[in-house]
C-alpha cells in the first residue's frame, strides 16, 4: 500500500483527489484495488481510533502534566517509527525535509494536539471534541483562500452546512457548557482547530519526504520535541510524580502513544496525499461523535436524543462529502501528490 504505480491519474488533473482506480482486471486494476481498500481502512482506523483520543487526553491528564503527555507520545511514537523505518531501508531525509516536516509537525502536533490535551485538563472530553468539529471548514475555506486555491463544490458545502448543523445539536444539549468551562480553555481549542487545518493544509501542498510513514514520524518528533520545550517552560517536570501517576492514566498514556500517534497519525499523513481536503476533514465530524459515546460511557458525560440526531446529522455529512458523484471535475494544476514509495 502506497507506491506510487497504484495509482492511474485522471488526464485532467495532476490532483490526488482525481486518482481514479484502474478498471481493468490484470495487475493493475488488482492494485488499485489494494489502495482503496487501504485508503477505506484508513479512514476507519483515523475515525475511530481519533475518536477515541479524546476519553483517553481526559483521563491521561488526570495524573500527567499535560504537555508532558503530549510531548512524550508524540516524541516516542516518532522516534520508534522513524527507527524501524531507517531500519527497513528508507533513506535519511534531507534538511529541506526536516524543515518542511517540522513546520507541519510544529503547527499540527503541537499547536493542535499540545492545545486539546491542556483544554481538556479542564474541559469534558466531548465538548472538547465538538469544538474541534469546526476543522472542517477552516480547511475548506483556507484551500479556498490561499493563492490558487480550489473553491468547495456544493457538494462540500452541502457537507459543511450539516456537518455545522450537526455540530449544533451536539452542543444543544447542555446550552451553559460554554459559560461554566474556562473561556481559556475554549480558546485553546479553537486556536488548535486552525493549527491542525493550516498543518493539514500545509503538508499536502508542499513536497515532504516521499513516504508518508517516515514524513509522519518526522513531524511527530518535531512536534513532539517542541510540545517538551513548552512542558520545561512551564516546569511541568519538576511537578511530575512518577509515583502518583494513577495505573489507568498510564494505560491511556500508552494507548494513546501507540494508537493514536503511530497508527492513526501515519494513516491520517497518507490519506493527506490521497484523497481532498473537504473529504479529508470529514475525521473532524465522525471523531465527536465517536468521543461524546464514549465520553458517555466511560465518564458519564451526558449523551441524549438530541445528541443521537446532531451525530446522524454529522454521519450525513461524511456520506455528502466522501461520495462520488459523476461530475467533470475542473483541471487543477496547483498541486502534485508526493510519491508514496513503501520503505524497502
Amino acid at each position: 500500500m502506497g507506491d506510487r504505480e497504484l495509482f492511474e491519474l485522471h488526464p485532467s488533473s495532476t490532483t490526488a483527489a482525481s486518482a481514479v482506480p484502474v478498471v481493468d482486471t490484470g495487475p493493475l486494476g488488482a492494485a488499485a484495488e489494494r489502495v482503496a481498500w487501504g485508503r477505506r481502512l484508513a479512514f476507519g482506523a483515523v475515525y475511530l481510533i481519533w475518536g477515541s483520543t479524546y476519553l483517553g487526553i481526559r483521563i491521561a491528564v488526570e495524573s500527567i502534566p499535560p504537555f508532558l503527555l503530549a510531548g512524550s507520545r508524540s516524541l516516542v511514537a516518532g522516534g520508534l517509527l522513524f527507527l524501524w523505518l531507517r531500519l527497513r531501508g528508507a533513506r535519511q531525509p534531507t534538511l529541506t525535509e526536516w524543515r518542511r516536516a517540522s513546520l507541519a509537525g510544529v503547527a499540527m502536533l503541537a499547536g493542535g494536539n499540545g492545545l486539546v490535551t491542556w483544554a481538556e485538563t479542564g474541559v469534558p472530553s466531548n465538548l472538547a471534541a465538538l469544538m474541534l468539529a469546526g476543522v472542517p471548514t477552516y480547511i475548506v475555506l483556507m484551500d479556498w483562500w490561499r493563492t490558487g486555491g480550489v473553491r468547495p463544490s456544493r457538494q462540500a458545502f452541502v457537507g459543511v452546512l450539516l456537518g455545522v448543523l450537526g455540530m449544533g445539536l451536539l452542543v444543544k444539549p447542555d446550552p451553559d457548557a460554554l459559560v461554566q468551562t474556562h473561556w481559556l480553555g475554549v480558546v485553546a481549542l479553537v486556536l488548535a482547530g486552525l493549527c491542525w487545518a493550516f498543518g493539514s493544509l500545509y503538508s499536502r501542498y508542499q513536497t515532504l519526504y516521499p513516504n508518508a510513514a517516515v514524513s509522519g514520524a518526522q513531524q511527530m518528533i518535531a512536534g513532539g520535541a517542541a510540545m517538551l520545550l513548552v512542558a520545561i517552560g512551564r516546569g511541568e517536570l519538576a511537578e511530575l510524580s512518577v509515583a502518583d501517576v494513577s495505573g489507568r492514566s498510564f494505560a491511556c498514556f500508552c494507548y494513546l502513544t501507540v494508537f493514536g500517534s503511530m497508527l492513526a497519525f501515519s494513516a491520517f499523513n497518507w490519506l493527506v496525499g490521497q484523497t481532498t481536503p473537504a473529504r479529508l476533514s470529514t475525521t473532524a465530524y465522525v471523531n465527536p461523535v465517536v468521543a461524546v459515546i464514549l465520553g458517555w460511557l466511560v465518564l458519564g458525560e451526558s449523551l441524549n436524543p438530541i445528541s443521537l440526531v446532531g451525530a446522524a446529522l454529522i454521519i450525513c455529512a461524511v456520506v455528502v462529502m466522501v461520495a462520488r458523484f459523476h461530475t467533470p471535475q475542473k483541471p487543477s494544476h496547483h498541486v502534485r501528490p508526493p510519491p508514496l514509495d513503501s520503505p524497502r
